[in-house]
C-alpha cells in the first residue's frame, strides 16, 4: 500500500458507474498527493461508491466549492441531480460544474478493514471554473456535514455544541447557498434526532 501519511485530505464530489450505467454523485474526502496525481479514498464496504470502484475501477474526483452539493450528497439527499456531462471515453459522468476533475483508476485495495483503502492513479484531468476563494461559512458547512455522517460516533452534546458554533459562523459569513446547506443539515440532524429518540422510547 502506497504511503499517504503526509498528504492533505481533500473534501469533494466523486462520480461512479453504477451497474445500471447510471452515474452515483458522493461526497468524499480522499488524501491527495500534489500535484494531483495519486487518491487515497477509504469507502466503507456498504457503500455504493465501494461497490462501483470494486466493480468498474474508475471514477472521477471533483474540487467543487458548491457546498450546497457537498452537504446534500453526505447525507444521501440529493433532492435533484447535479448536472452531469461525459467523462473521459470508458469513464462515468463528471460534473458539469466544478472548479476541477480528476479522472481515476483503482491500482489496488485493502479489504481487510471495514473501510477499504483504495489506492488510485489520476489518468486525466481537466479545470471547469475559477474558485472563488476562502470563505468561513462554507468552510463551516463542510464540517457540519461531516459532522452528520458521523452521528454514531458521537455524543448529541458534543454534535450540538458544535453545530451551534458553527451556525454562529454561517450566521455571520454566509450567503444563500450557504444557508440553504445549513438549514437542511440542521434539518437531517433534527430527524435523526427524532428518530433516535423514538428508537429509545420503543425500546425501553
Amino acid at each position: 500500500m502506497a504511503d499517504f501519511h503526509d498528504c492533505p485530505l481533500l473534501e469533494g464530489v466523486v462520480t461512479t458507474s453504477n451497474e445500471d450505467g447510471s452515474t452515483h454523485v458522493a461526497a468524499m474526502g480522499p488524501k491527495v498527493d500534489w500535484p494531483i496525481t495519486r487518491l487515497l479514498l477509504r469507502p466503507y464496504q456498504s457503500s455504493q461508491t465501494y461497490q462501483n470502484l470494486s466493480r468498474a475501477k474508475r471514477g472521477i474526483l471533483h474540487v467543487t466549492d458548491d457546498v450546497l452539493l457537498i452537504a446534500r450528497a453526505a447525507i444521501g439527499r440529493l433532492k435533484d441531480p447535479p448536472q452531469l456531462v461525459p467523462g473521459p471515453e470508458g469513464y462515468p459522468e463528471r460534473l458539469a460544474e466544478c472548479v476541477r476533475w480528476y479522472a481515476f483508476e483503482v491500482d489496488s485495495l485493502d479489504d481487510s478493514n471495514s473501510r477499504t483503502e483504495m489506492v488510485c492513479r489520476v489518468t486525466d484531468e481537466g479545470r471547469v471554473c475559477d474558485f472563488f476563494g476562502f470563505h468561513r461559512a462554507r468552510h463551516a458547512v463542510i464540517e457540519a456535514a461531516i459532522l452528520a455522517t458521523r452521528l454514531h460516533l458521537m455524543s448529541v452534546e458534543t454534535v450540538l455544541d458544535h453545530y451551534a458554533e458553527y451556525a454562529t459562523i454561517v450566521d455571520k459569513t454566509a450567503g444563500g447557498a450557504e444557508r440553504q446547506a445549513f438549514a437542511e443539515l440542521q434539518e437531517f440532524l433534527n430527524d435523526q434526532m427524532s428518530e433516535q429518540d423514538t428508537r429509545t422510547m420503543l425500546d425501553s
